[in-house]
């Protein structure tokens, strides 16, 4: 079964930050849920009336006094400024959150009606930062909906600047609560918004279309992703020196996306310009890096000893600069046990799996929970190839275990899920096997990828189970919807389309249709 396409190393992860004043907000916004502990810590705002050390005010006890101070147009700026230093001092957010709220109510009741407030807006995005931060994403939802509503495009720059930020951390938000078709539509719309106030070729606008074009890899929605990203490579080159990091990063994006659609020659080719851009740039652990994906595409090309050679490139590289012990070593293992194995050397398939299980087992400090998981569901790719679901069904627990907390990872563990399900289904578990499947359908729906071929194999796999537990109304229900969507997304004559067709016509020949 095809694996989720993954957002490629190098690009940013998906991160929600605290904004400052819509007028500085000039560039895609920066994603980052801020915790307490990973901002700088200064000491509480003085009371601006005395410069003697005083507690931060507290929030006053009486209801209805506090809502009368909120008619203060004093008051908005003051609490705004006690949210950020109650952030950056460590307090923690909690009380941020009320200071963020009573700010948001005081701009909204000081606002001039016909007059849009940026003021009103920019406390907005901190409210909903801050209910980020406490994973509480979806009340962050409406108030960034409301947000997005406040600034008038038409009046100037300041206003377009403040509906972009609004329109890109409100798809970051959706993104982190696996809402992919949501999140998409609002980085379209402020990328809309950018490209009326900067023009299409301004460099901000490259940055925004490079940003939206992973989105939609994320979303497997990849001849989008490539009219994005060649638009991207376009501005760059346009504003860049020759071979620039930009073009560089653009061109991995590239390659990504033509692995992806299977045109394997022109990945390669960006692959080695990109890695041209970063050596002439002193960039080796990225070079590496490129060379680990260099290999992936002479593997599929089935040109294994061009394959080997760049994987030992990377991986000589990632051991002198990152240690023997590095998840980075550790992925060049997998490569090299996946090359192995297909070229029936399984001595040294298992040689390189063993090595890679060691790091992922006893990860060094650092180490992310989404690389350990990766790592893992990689490995047991391996497993299920050599005929050992048993095992590869551990690893995909232990890879689900570490991500089923992780804002963000619906899409990935809904793969998991189906890859799950799949095993359980070679091994005969049939019930576990629909179980698996139906988790993962429920998932996929949620996140939008209801249109992707991959949904409509998830949904051809689960009517298989049903067919095995005699559900066969379920299973032909199953199989309809994966044919209309194999039928739009692969066309009729793919093997994944004419495979359904096979299970359909079976499953109404049960049914006495």
């Amino acid at each position: 079964m095809p694996g989720l396409v993954k957002t490629p190393p190098e690009a940013p992860p998906l991160r929600i930050s605290m904004p400052e004043t819509p007028t500085q907000r000039s560039e895609p916004v920066n994603i980052k849920t801020p915790s307490p502990s990973s901002l700088p810590k200064k000491p509480p705002s003085p009371s601006p009336s005395s410069r003697s050390k005083k507690k931060t005010p507290e929030t006053p006890t009486n209801p209805a006094l506090s809502e009368a101070s909120l008619d203060n147009p004093d008051l908005g700026p003051f609490l705004l400024k006690l949210a950020r230093d109650t952030i950056a001092s460590g307090e923690g957010p909690t009380k941020a959150l009320d200071y963020a709220i009573r700010a948001s109510k005081s701009f909204e009741r000081c606002a001039v009606e016909g007059e849009p407030s940026l003021d009103l807006a920019m406390s907005l995005h901190v409210l909903a930062a801050i209910y980020c931060s406490l994973g509480r994403f979806e009340e962050a939802v409406p108030v960034l909906e409301r947000a997005i509503q406040v600034p008038d495009v038409a009046r100037g720059p300041d206003h377009a600047l403040a509906a972009f930020s609004g329109h890109m951390q409100l798809g970051d938000t959706f993104s982190m609560l696996g809402q992919v078709d949501k999140s998409i539509s609002c980085y379209d719309q402020g990328l809309q918004i950018q490209i009326q106030t900067l023009g299409e070729t301004d460099p901000r606008v490259g940055e925004t279309c490079r940003y939206l074009a992973e989105a939609n890899v994320q979303a497997m929605q990849f001849d989008k992703a490539e009219e994005l990203c060649k638009k991207t490579l376009e501005i760059h080159r346009a504003h860049s020196e020759p071979a620039s990091l930009e073009e560089a990063a653009d061109r991995r994006l590239m390659a990504l996306i033509c692995e992806a659609k299977g045109d394997y020659e022109s990945a390669l080719e960006h692959l080695v310009l990109a890695s041209m851009a970063m050596i002439a740039n002193g960039q080796d652990n990225e070079v590496a890096s490129i060379d680990v994906s260099i290999g992936n595409i002479y593997m599929s090309l089935c040109r294994f000893d061009e394959a080997i050679f760049s994987y030992q490139k990377a991986l000589t590289v990632f051991k002198s600069s990152k240690g023997e012990n590095h998840p980075s070593v550790a992925s060049v293992f997998v490569r090299l046990a996946d090359l192995y194995h297909r070229t029936g050397k399984l001595r040294e398939s298992k040689s390189y799996c063993e090595n890679a299980m060691r790091i992922y087992s006893k990860p060094v400090p650092g180490t992310t929970a989404e690389e350990i998981a990766g790592g893992l569901t990689e490995v047991s790719a391996i497993f299920e190839s050599v005929d050992e679901p048993e095992e590869a069904l551990k690893l995909l627990q232990k890879a689900m275990k570490l991500l089923e907390d992780k804002p963000g990872q619906q899409s990935t563990i809904a793969g998991i899920e189906a890859r799950m399900g799949v095993m359980y289904y070679m091994i005969g578990r049939y019930e576990d096997a629909r179980s698996s499947f139906e988790s993962a359908v429920a998932k996929l729906r949620a996140s939008g990828e209801r249109k992707s071929a991959f949904f409509g194999v998830v949904l051809n796999q689960m009517g298989l189970a049903c067919v095995q537990l005699f559900k066969i109304d379920e299973a032909a229900e199953l199989f309809e919807e994966a044919r209309g969507i194999l039928e739009q997304e692969c066309g009729p004559c793919h093997q994944d389309t004419l495979g359904v067709y096979s299970n359909l016509a079976a499953t109404y020949d049960a049914m006495g249709r």
